[in-house]
């Protein structure tokens, strides 16, 4: 089964996606703060993360930078409410697999993640 981290402030936001996610077979990991983050992915084989770009007290590049750090070949989806481009492509250029901006659509942003997680469910 594979295992995704959501880090988000918002706790609906974190709710909606635990959801969606465990209906669709995944195990999640739920995370409301950097360091929150940063221990669930040292303690859990996750396989991807679901990532905001504003986080109480690091931000989503930060954290994305240390999970890089940690295991480069993790799969990073960045969440944003805003449409910084700059930001949006520095989480880009430091290995961050795509984005997301808020309000999403949830089925979309499940296709991709299956896309890359689960790609022999993609294939029907």
């Amino acid at each position: 089964m594979k295992k995704i981290l959501i880090v988000d402030d918002q706790q609906g936001i974190r709710l909606l996606l635990n959801e969606i996610f465990r209906m669709e077979g995944y195990d999640t990991y739920l995370a409301a703060s950097g360091s929150e983050a940063l221990h669930l992915f040292e303690e859990h084989e996750i396989d991807g993360v679901l990532l905001d770009m504003k986080i109480p007290g690091m931000n989503g590049l930060e954290i994305l930078k240390e999970i890089k750090q940690k295991k480069e070949n993790v799969y990073v989806f960045m969440m944003t409410a805003y449409g910084e481009q700059d930001i949006i492509k520095e989480a880009l250029a430091l290995g961050a697999m795509g984005y997301f901006t808020k309000p999403f659509n949830i089925f979309e942003v499940l296709q991709e993640i299956n896309q890359v997680l689960l790609p022999s469910k993609t294939k029907r």
